[in-house]
């Protein structure tokens, strides 16, 4: 069997994914991008060992039709075979890492398998079919609004006991994933303008930890994105060959999902 990664992939997507977006997928897209970060974590089974062979994670985003012409590839960062049951006391693998799509709708989820998947039953490994997820990928519905600017991640929780069935008389032993999910915003933005709008002007917000940096463009407008909730201090540093001084503004808080305004900065 190949090499065993120490961690485990955004498995088997199943039929039984509880997203918390209520929304419909025939929701109007938004316009921008969002960050798509995925999870794996995994309820414990009754079994030694269960193995996946993983190969892609791949979304569906503002097209609720059946056409497999509109995957997008998220790039999965680890791709292998992976023992799901390591995933168990709260430790969890990061599959996707803020991977950005168009926002909008995300309608679906595809986990595409390889061929080289199994289980380990008192100490004797035996094939684990999973037929439908080789040929297509393993599809979950979603439907949950990716707003611009703000990163998104997806917690998958892979209940195993749920998603080995032995298939009657014949002993084969079918992946018949359930994976239960929720999904939360991540980041936050901060945004304002710079007077006078012909000075070259750098932004800069750190909290201690992160420090993210951008720009104003030729109207004088900035955005900040990708900002962890917490507490800023934004720095406005104007071209050096300017008569202008740096502006520096402390207690800046960033909130999940929010767009923090500090409206308009007039430069001395």
């Amino acid at each position: 069997m190949k090499l065993i990664k120490q961690i485990a992939l955004l498995a088997i997507l199943s039929i039984s994914f509880v997203s918390c977006g209520d929304d419909d997928s025939s929701s109007s897209p938004t316009e921008g991008t969002s960050q798509i970060s995925i999870k794996l974590m995994d309820a414990p089974g009754d079994y030694e060992h269960v193995y996946v062979d993983i190969q892609d994670v791949m979304v569906k985003v503002n097209d609720a039709s059946d056409d497999d012409g509109s995957w997008v590839s998220l790039n999965a960062i680890n791709t292998g075979v992976y023992d799901l049951l390591e995933l168990t006391g709260g430790v969890n693998i990061l599959l996707v890492d803020n991977f950005e799509v168009l926002s909008g709708n995300l309608n679906q989820v595809r986990l595409v398998l390889g061929t080289d998947n199994s289980i380990v039953i008192d100490g004797e490994s035996f094939p684990l079919n999973t037929p439908s997820a080789q040929q297509s990928g393993l599809k979950i519905q979603v439907n949950e609004t990716l707003l611009p600017n703000i990163g998104y991640t997806f917690l998958l929780d892979f209940d195993v006991d749920e998603s080995i069935v032995v298939a009657g008389n014949s002993g084969n032993i079918n992946l018949k994933p359930v994976l239960r999910a929720s999904v939360e915003a991540t980041t936050g933005t901060i945004s304002g303008s710079i007077l006078p709008v012909d000075v070259q002007t750098e932004i800069v917000a750190t909290n201690g930890i992160d420090t993210i940096s951008t720009y104003a463009d030729v109207d004088g407008n900035f955005l900040l994105v990708g900002l962890n909730p917490g507490i800023y201090t934004v720095t406005v540093t104007p071209d050096p060959l300017s008569v202008f001084t740096p502006f520096v503004l402390e207690n800046v808080e960033v909130t999940l999902e929010n767009d923090t305004e500090l409206g308009i900065i007039t430069l001395e």
